[in-house]
């Protein structure tokens, strides 16, 4: 990997692979992000999209997927967008401290994706909104996560 110029202490190019990484690895490849079978889209710096595979396990009748995996989806992806710019040098330990969802519409028999945006990043304390919708781009769920850090 090539030097990146210094910021703050911090080498900038270095911490962001480092975050993407916990990203990626702790958080979506978490033992619960795995058993639904969650994928990492993209992550940038305060915004993350995390996508659930449709599959008959993840649904509550019929097609519809379940509000707990659609939850559990919002949660993951709020958690991704708080490490995803999280200060690292400090070793932080993080928790979810309020979890708010809407129910919009029936998500049925297809993926859906999270998209999860920091909205607010304090010193220990982190809200995103995270809206979630189908493949026709129909929001199926809207959230907002409050998230600690530190």
């Amino acid at each position: 990997m090539p030097r990146a110029r210094q910021a703050g202490g911090e080498v900038e190019r270095m911490s962001r692979f480092d975050n993407e990484k916990v990203v990626r690895v702790a958080i979506t490849g978490s033992p619960l992000g795995a058993l639904l079978g969650m994928q990492l889209e993209s992550v940038e710096r305060d915004r993350v999209r995390v996508r659930l595979p449709f599959r008959a396990e993840v649904t509550t009748v019929g097609d519809i997927i379940h509000g707990g995996a659609i939850s559990a989806l919002i949660d993951t992806a709020a958690t991704a967008a708080a490490w995803s710019a999280a200060d690292l040098s400090a070793n932080p330990r993080g928790t979810t401290i309020a979890l708010t969802v809407n129910f919009l519409a029936a998500a049925r028999g297809a993926d859906i994706v999270a998209d999860a945006r920091v909205i607010q990043r304090g010193r220990s304390i982190t809200v995103c909104e995270v809206d979630v919708t189908d493949p026709g781009e129909r929001r199926v769920a809207s959230a907002l996560v409050t998230y600690k850090l530190g």
